[in-house]
């Protein structure tokens, strides 16, 4: 077809719009102006090249482009487009049939899956149909096949598998016999019993049949099978209950036999020997994962000249090399080579892809049962293998072979965790490229089987990074906007596990893999969890970046995520989804998302439905959102107004038994929340404080420092402090103080132990209400609890106190052995800590307690708080200086009966508060220099403008 495409165009120019007389002529001038300009005009495209175009579109991008003009709608039902069709990439329902059907009238060759699919083939009207192939086929019944088999009576090759076809029985067998006469190939997978008057059947009807696989079957009649004397290639792999003795004794009478498939059974050493020495035209057996075989070590099948045993422990590529090409010394690519040969014998040209197909099939089955002592040959030769087979001319099997390299490195899918001496074998053999080149196939088969293995791989840093090499996340971020659910859900997959490196969030984002992402959820949300759980999964990796952060919440990510919290029923894409909000809220200091998760609609109230998901990870990351979030004063209150307060109190009183994460996490939130003094007082009174308690004596170090912290703050409150003693919070606090491994937790529960006992507690304890005062409550011993409190913030304090350093500090006021003391006293992660003016001006009143221990626990506090360098040092300073803290500290430092510690420490604080403000003395007059200069340029320029205009 040789016709070009002609339209009638007009010329635009500068004045009016003239039309051609000439439209040939014209056209030939657009046609040039088009070459120049690099533009391609649709309208202008010989036929053959839109045919082209259109061949490497799925049925469904094909029918829609059909639609667009009269010219392409007849282009687009060439009868050369619709000899195959692959309906598993989309729904294939009755009506879609009903719709395809006119074009099908030439059509030869169809793939399906499912049993929505099946019971719509029918509906095409394709009589020319010859080859049929189908996989999740669980539920076809044998009805359906028999009435699939009755409208297609020139089939030629039926294939179901290779999952199980659990409803088909012998019936449906016996009617493909009287249906099909020309069938000459058949495979079916997982029946359950192929009994002798199906084999026999088929036998007499089908004279035509050569190739013939019960795979997976539960029973079948071997004797029957001696009497199919056409048959050249025969497979019962993985079918049990098979009698070998009686199998040895007739198959091998078989006249045309030449290729047996054995693998996955119980063959013995014996039934092998008898097959390969009477069979005369056998040529290859395979008995891949034969235990019985394998386990006779004495077992050599060299001898047989010209035939081919494939096992375990043979040399597979040199064996096929030998039997093919005469050459033992060709390396991995005998498949390959066998295609690029010029000269195949009419046997090699059947054996090769039956072989193919035979192996991609066993070795998958392999790779998803795994079994004990096959990882030597899984590196050595099972992975290039599956790296070979990916470069056959056979669709399926070049899927097949990529679902193997996917699945057979997978240790423990729900962790995540892959052999990397297979991962690592496949990307020495070429594979990563192999893979990369599948991916950028037109075949959606094949997209989504290689982006699922390039994902799987990518959980290996070494291959991710090899990925990323190879142009790998370009070219997966293009196939997540693929409109195939499956080839953007495995897409998605591939840039989840990319994202883990650090070194690859930035690569992409600039792929635009983030935008790509976003889009997935809006245009998948209610289409199912696996391209969900991906996408968002991929974007709670890129969210932990600051900068993607950003780039995730400019592509419409909060709203795209809180959507899936909110509506989403599936327990993986809620994790997810919270994880996420949790990360792009982690940035607080930096970029405004924070906030903008706060303030979308129904965002904490869906994470605060989350809170109570039977879902522990849903839980867990749904309490980390809620601590993140909490950061920001206005999300901290418009948590607690959407039940924040009674979820989390109520999460962190289910969770002792719990993962450590759960517990930080719920611990964390409250810690959040209660920074606030109407929250504090909540969570006291909704019965917080004996969980976190509970939570203080976990075993995990991060545990004691959320525990604590939120204690620390529950404690401000006086009434709070009482209840701490009532639920035995002392000794708790105490065991903190003295023994945790974590020096944060250590600080916040000396801390709360000095608010506990600064006095308040015991005002509040006497003149507190009758249902709040010591009168009514647990009978509890203040002075005891008291003196065990003070007892331990005192060996706290002098934990940080080096007597020599302190010697020197006291004998001189030299910076030099000050900022000794200072390092010997810094608790690195104290400086994160934001305290609120009441709190400074809690410790400012403690600096002039009557008990010295908590002068000193006072001044300590102080000094981690305004040390240069800290987050909030600044702002610390600035609450101080506005509360009068110098006067303070300068009597705290001169009193006589002060402890050294406090005099000490109450000088470094004063030491630190005159550095912050002389630094904000020069920042302020850099300021006024720069605005100086500022305004002086502008009058310059004002009078130079003055000038030129007089």
């Amino acid at each position: 077809m040789n016709r070009r495409v002609r339209r009638k165009v007009a010329r635009k120019s500068k004045g009016n719009v003239v039309q051609s007389s000439f439209p040939e002529v014209q056209d030939e001038v657009l046609d040039l102006e088009y070459q120049r300009q690099g533009v391609v005009d649709w309208k202008c495209l010989p036929d053959d090249t839109v045919i082209q175009l259109l061949s490497c579109l799925s049925y469904r991008d094909r029918a829609s482009l059909s639609s667009t003009c009269k010219t392409w709608r007849c282009l687009g039902s060439s009868p050369c487009l619709w000899t195959s069709l692959d309906l598993r990439s989309h729904r294939f329902d009755s009506s879609m049939a009903l719709s395809l059907a006119p074009r099908c009238g030439h059509l030869q060759k169809l793939r399906f899956r499912g049993v929505e699919s099946a019971d719509s083939i029918i509906h095409l009207r394709a009589r020319n149909l010859r080859e049929l192939s189908g996989d999740y086929c669980r539920k076809i019944t044998d009805a359906t096949l028999s009435v699939i088999v009755a409208r297609h009576e020139l089939l030629e090759s039926l294939q179901l598998g290779p999952d199980f076809c659990e409803r088909i029985s012998s019936d449906a067998i016996k009617a493909i016999a009287h249906c099909c006469p020309k069938l000459n190939k058949l495979r079916l997978s997982g029946i359950r019993d192929v009994n002798a008057d199906a084999i026999n059947t088929l036998a007499k009807h089908c004279p035509k049949l050569t190739d013939i696989g019960f795979i997976d079957c539960l029973n079948v009649d071997e004797v029957a099978l001696g009497n199919l004397l056409s048959v050249r290639f025969l497979s019962v792999a993985g079918t049990s209950s098979m009698k070998w003795g009686v199998v040895s004794h007739l198959w091998h009478k078989l006249p045309n036999l030449i290729g047996l498939d054995v693998s996955r059974t119980d063959i013995g050493p014996s039934a092998v020997f008898r097959m390969l020495s009477l069979s005369q035209n056998l040529r290859v057996l395979i008995a891949l994962n034969c235990p019985i075989l394998e386990e006779d070590t004495s077992f050599s099948a060299s001898k047989y000249k010209n035939k081919l045993l494939i096992s375990l422990r043979t040399d597979i590529f040199k064996g096929l090399a030998s039997l093919f090409f005469d050459n033992t010394k060709r390396g991995k690519n005998v498949f390959l080579d066998w295609r690029t040969a010029k000269n195949n014998g009419k046997d090699l040209n059947e054996i090769i892809p039956w072989l193919e197909w035979m192996l991609s099939h066993t070795l998958l089955r392999s790779a998803e049962s795994p079994q004990q002592g096959l990882d030597n040959f899984w590196v050595e030769q099972g992975g290039a293998l599956l790296l070979s087979l990916m470069q056959s001319s056979q669709e399926d099997v070049q899927e097949r072979a990529a679902t193997g390299l996917a699945t057979f490195v997978v240790i423990d899918d729900e962790n995540a965790s892959i052999d990397y001496r297979r991962a690592e074998a496949v990307m020495r053999d070429g594979g990563i490229r192999l893979l990369l080149g599948l991916a950028k196939s037109w075949r959606e088969g094949l997209q989504s089987e290689a982006a699922k293995a390039i994902a799987n791989l990518s959980v290996n840093a070494n291959v991710a990074k090899a990925v990323a090499e190879e142009g790998g996340i370009e070219i997966l971020a293009g196939l997540a906007r693929s409109m195939n659910k499956l080839v953007a859900e495995e897409a998605a997959g591939g840039l989840w596990n990319l994202s883990v490196g650090e070194e690859h969030k930035g690569a992409i984002a600039e792929a635009g893999g983030i935008q790509a992402l976003v889009d997935l959820i809006f245009k998948w949300s209610s289409s199912g969890d696996g391209v969900l759980e991906r996408a968002a999964g991929a974007l709670a990796n890129l969210a932990a970046d600051d900068k993607c952060s950003t780039e995730v919440a400019l592509a419409g990510g909060v709203h795209a995520l809180v959507m899936l919290a909110r509506n989403c029923k599936f327990e993986g894409v809620q994790e997810q989804a919270a994880r996420a909000l949790a990360n792009l809220a982690a940035h607080g200091d930096s970029n405004s998302n924070n906030a903008a998760v706060g303030q979308e609609a129904g965002a904490l109230e869906a994470l605060v439905q989350l809170t109570r998901s039977p879902h522990e990870g849903v839980r867990q990351e749904a309490a980390g959102a809620l601590w993140n979030l909490s950061f920001d004063d206005r999300n901290r209150e418009a948590i607690a107004a959407a039940g924040g307060v009674q979820a989390l109190v109520a999460l962190a009183q289910a969770c002792s038994n719990a993962s450590p994460g759960l517990q930080e996490r719920a611990a964390g939130a409250l810690w959040g929340l209660s920074v606030s003094e109407t929250n504090s007082v909540a969570i006291g009174r909704e019965g917080g404080v004996a969980p976190l308690i509970a939570l203080a004596r976990s075993e995990a170090e991060d545990v004691h420092e959320t525990a604590a912290g939120a204690l620390w703050n529950l404690a401000f409150n006086a009434s709070n402090a009482l209840r701490i003693v009532e639920e035995g919070g002392v000794s708790a606090l105490v065991d903190l103080c003295s023994s945790s491994v974590s020096k944060m937790a250590r600080f916040m529960a000396a801390l709360a132990l000095a608010y506990m006992f600064d006095g308040r507690m015991d005002e509040y304890a006497l003149v507190g209400t009758p249902s709040e005062s010591i009168s009514n409550s647990k009978s509890v011993s203040l002075d005891g609890a008291r003196r065990m409190a003070l007892k331990h913030i005192e060996a706290f304090v002098l934990m940080f106190s080096d007597p020599q350093a302190f010697a020197a500090a006291a004998a001189s006021s030299a910076p030099a052995a000050l900022a000794q003391v200072t390092e010997g006293a810094r608790i690195q992660e104290a400086g994160h800590l934001r305290c609120s003016g009441a709190e400074i001006g809690r410790f400012i009143t403690m600096l002039r307690n009557p008990s010295s221990i908590l002068k000193a626990c006072a001044a300590f506090a102080l000094l981690q708080f305004t040390i240069p360098g800290g987050r909030h040092a600044i702002h610390h300073a600035s609450l101080m200086q506005g509360l009068g803290a110098p006067r303070v500290l300068r009597g705290a430092a001169a009193a006589a009966t002060a402890p050294l510690e406090a005099k000490i420490f109450a000088r470094i604080v004063l030491r630190n508060l005159e550095y912050h403000q002389t630094e904000h003395t020069a920042t302020t007059d850099r300021h006024i220099d720069i605005n100086f200069i500022a305004l002086m340029c502008d009058v310059s320029m004002l009078v130079s403008s003055a000038t030129t205009v007089s």
